[in-house]
């Protein structure tokens, strides 16, 4: 019963703290000061505005899985006929980390960290936002070369997902921003 109230109290001072912050739901439209969720008609214009962004070609194997998972998030219908926005991913680096060293002075696993630059534009090429994204992973180096391999390979994939959903969020908070007319798009 103790450990049911004290949930109870958490949960409710975790939604006091949150309506203080200023915090909103993205995806929904706030058509009067004290309503929320009006029954449950989401708001789609971010929808609609995410999915006129044509994400252009990125080099490389990370840059195609980058954008193969921006397209599943941004246009999960197909890509837009006459797009209003264009992503074009600028820069990727990865950097890779020896780590837990054995005596003979090999490596037993890596830390892998990348880091991608992105600029979304208008119709006219006209930069609307531009910003960065970074993925900490790390991967076992295992005796069996293939399972290294594997390892590298996941990976890789699992950097392009956090990049992608990094990337997707900022675009949403940046339409959002235009739309309600709060917090400031250059942020984004």
């Amino acid at each position: 019963m103790l450990y049911r109230n004290r949930n109870f109290a958490l949960l409710a001072a975790l939604g006091i703290f949150i309506s203080g912050c200023g915090f909103e739901p993205l995806y929904v439209e706030k058509k009067t000061d004290s309503e929320w969720y009006y029954d449950s008609e989401f708001d789609t214009g971010i929808k609609e505005e995410m999915a006129s962004v044509k994400v252009e070609l990125i080099r490389d194997r990370i840059g195609q899985l980058i954008r193969n998972d921006l397209l599943d998030k941004l246009t999960p219908k197909g890509a837009p006929k006459s797009p209003k926005y264009y992503l074009k991913v600028t820069k990727i680096d990865k950097e890779e980390i020896d780590q837990a060293l054995r005596n003979d002075i090999t490596a037993t696993r890596k830390k892998v960290i990348y880091r991608v630059s992105y600029v979304l534009q208008d119709r006219e090429h006209q930069k609307l936002v531009s910003g960065n994204s970074t993925a900490y992973l790390g991967y076992d180096i295992l005796r069996d070369p293939y399972s290294t391999t594997f390892a590298q390979k996941k990976n890789e994939k699992n950097a392009a997902k956090i990049i992608a959903n990094d990337i997707s969020l900022r675009l949403g908070a940046y339409f959002h921003s235009l739309q309600t007319k709060r917090g400031n798009p250059d942020e984004y």
